[in-house]
């Protein structure tokens, strides 16, 4: 494409964005687009149709430029448009559907009316579908109504497997997987035996949870037929996600006794984790739980970069033995980091004592992450030797969390040599998540080393210290808040106030007073969440001055604050919407949604120069507004150029228009 050509496609899309959507030859200008030589123009075009008034007559247009058969861009970007029309659109194309001579007519409407969605226009679908002399009509509206029907449809579709026309059973079959309502057993029995339905029909097969339906998927495993077998597994993955918990150990052994009559199975297995097919993926997974191959744990383990298939990746590495276990371990430098992270998932459950020496070789191996796995697992293995090798790594700031969490869970069976190691470490000045560790394994025993850590300590665990003690001494933590709350550190002040607003109620409001003007920010917000978490209703007046404050953090949490005691006032929530900082606008619009002043506001902002504030707005007007803001928001809409605003503002007139 030249740049001149370019240009001035450029200028016909910008002026359809910029069209005013009031103006008298507005509608015929967008249906103009719909036959520009340019996608994006035609498609700009479509959506602006969308929001124009006087809608009936809009979709009316729309339906007119279907009939223009030379017109294949124009036609289809009508038919984007009327997907787009809402309920509005679908009375006009039940009419088309049932009454238009042209099958291209009936076969266009059938179509949208699937992309609409809209329940009432199920029998029009269904009586098409068994009545139209057309075959594509028919197939168009058995295709329609797996996204429309409910059970009327799911019945019609279950009498168009008996068809003779092919077409139409695959048509019907696709529609009833998308429905999620397989016909009886039987019926799919006769399906599979058809070549040209197999695939189709072991999807639907999918959809039965019942051993007697794995059974029959496990036929398929055992098919001559690449593309059989492949969407047997695809069943296979199905029935696994949909089955319940306590029925998944005897599709496992179906499964198992299928695979152990197919000596190849490994290999087409192995094939198939490897696909770029989710579906077939998945259905791989059940199957390699079933084989407990070894030569399988990696390739399955690396399925596990597709995030949906995480948790049955974790499943099935778990049914693989000790064995696997020490392949994972010794292989997790050459997996991807998804794959660790799921192997890891697995190994922690799967240690024991003897997997200790292993564990601490791969402590010294560079990847911050494999050493973070072997730390977890040898906090698994209830094994004293692994107290020592934790001990070491509680000076590290990059393991020190874990290696805490590890000897924790060891401490249930050596509590004894986990407190004297926790202990050593802080007395070495170790981080402030060991105190913690020290209370939880050592209880109220290690009291007095709190109070006199809270006293004495670096300013790190005298924070912590503040803290810690709120856990197994609230009364006694309130008092150390109040000496804290005068510390010199403001980290430690902060925690304070952090125990202040955990365990006071509203009579805190006095000593918040205090910290609600402090000199570092990190108290003064530290207070603004207190006074909200404890009901300090005392301080409404304080944090109404704060609304305004330069800092957008501090106005952010005032406002915040305000919302959660129910004292935002529309005086001061008109100010909080002036603010120079975005997010304390977009708190300030959130927390007022449900009054007519923040919805008043929400009508105002939405011209305001930020455009994430604009799609706040405009969510805003879509959850809580009227009928009355609808022009405001088609007028924002028709001038909005961000593509997330727009979005945001798209959502809020279709729900307006609804009202």
């Amino acid at each position: 494409m030249s740049e001149e050509v370019r240009s001035a496609e450029e200028v016909r899309y910008r002026a359809l964005l910029e069209l005013d959507g009031s103006a008298p030859d507005a509608r015929e200008a967008l249906v103009a687009g719909l036959h520009d030589e340019s996608w994006r123009v035609r498609r700009a075009a479509a959506e602006g149709l969308t929001r124009l008034p006087e809608r009936e007559a809009v979709v009316e247009r729309l339906i007119s430029v279907l009939g223009e058969r030379d017109e294949t861009g124009a036609r289809n970007a009508a038919a984007e448009s009327l997907a787009g029309m809402g309920e509005t659109a679908v009375e006009p194309l039940m009419r088309l559907l049932s009454a238009h001579p042209d099958p291209d007519q009936r076969k266009f409407a059938a179509d949208i009316l699937g992309q609409l969605g809209r329940a009432e226009a199920e029998d029009a679908l269904v009586k098409a579908m068994l009545e139209d002399v057309d075959l594509n009509v028919r197939a168009a509206a058995a295709e329609a109504l797996g996204k429309v029907g409910g059970k009327v449809a799911a019945r019609a579709l279950e009498r168009l497997l008996h068809d003779p026309e092919p077409l139409l059973q695959l048509s019907a079959l696709e529609s009833l997987a998308a429905l999620h309502h397989p016909p009886p057993l039987p019926e799919l029995v006769r399906l599979l035996g058809n070549p040209t339905l197999k695939r189709s029909a072991y999807r639907v097969l999918g959809l039965v949870t019942q051993v007697a339906a794995t059974e029959l998927v496990c036929r398929g495993l055992g098919a001559e037929s690449r593309s059989t077998r492949e969407a047997a597994l695809v069943a296979l993955g199905t029935q696994a996600f949909l089955a319940e918990a306590s029925m998944r150990p005897e599709m496992d052994s179906a499964v198992r006794l299928a695979l152990k009559r197919l000596p190849e199975a490994s290999g087409w297995v192995a094939s198939a984790l490897e696909s770029e097919d989710l579906e077939l993926r998945a259905g791989a997974l059940v199957a390699a739980a079933a084989l407990r191959e070894p030569q399988l744990a990696l390739l399955v383990a690396e399925v596990a970069q597709e995030e949906r298939l995480v948790p049955e990746v974790i499943r099935t590495l778990s049914h693989f033995g000790p064995e696997t276990g020490r392949e994972l371990l010794a292989s997790m430098d050459r997996l991807s980091f998804p794959a660790r992270e799921a192997a890891g998932h697995v190994l922690v459950e799967m240690v024991d004592a003897t997997y200790v020496p292993e564990l601490v070789q791969m402590l010294e191996w560079g990847e911050v992450d494999l050493k973070q796995v072997a730390v977890q697992a040898l906090g698994r293995t209830r094994a004293l030797e692994a107290v020592e090798p934790l001990s070491r790594l509680l000076d590290d700031p990059d393991l020190a969390g874990l290696a805490t969490r590890a000897l924790v869970t060891l401490a249930a069976s050596f509590p004894r040599q986990v407190v004297d190691v926790l202990e050593a470490a802080l007395e070495r000045g170790a981080e402030p998540v060991v105190l913690s560790a020290l209370v939880r394994v050592g209880g109220t025993a290690m009291l007095p080393l709190v109070r006199r850590t809270a006293r004495e300590a670096s300013v790190p665990l005298r924070a912590t210290a503040v803290e810690v003690l709120a856990a197994v001494d609230p009364v006694g933590s309130l008092e150390l808040a109040r000496v804290a709350l005068t510390d010199e550190h403001p980290r430690v002040r902060a925690a304070a106030v952090r125990v202040v607003g955990q365990l006071g109620d509203a009579s805190a409001a006095g000593l918040l007073e205090r910290a609600l003007g402090d000199a570092a920010l990190e108290v003064q917000l530290a207070a603004l969440d207190a006074v909200g978490e404890c009901g300090a209703v005392e301080r409404v007046g304080d944090l109404e001055g704060l609304v305004h404050h330069p800092d957008g953090a501090v106005a952010f949490r005032a406002v915040q604050a305000l919302a959660r005691l129910g004292s935002l006032r529309d005086e001061v929530l008109r100010r909080a919407v002036r603010h120079a900082d975005p997010e304390v606008v977009k708190t300030a619009l959130l927390a007022g949604a449900a009054s007519a002043e923040g919805v008043s506001l929400a009508v105002g902002l939405l011209g305001h120069a930020g455009w994430d504030v604009r799609a706040v707005a405009a969510r805003v007007l879509g959850d809580s507004g009227g009928t009355e803001c609808l022009p405001a928001t088609r007028a924002a809409l028709a001038a909005e150029t961000d593509a997330l605003a727009r979005r945001a503002l798209v959502d809020a007139v279709e729900r307006l228009s609804r009202r």
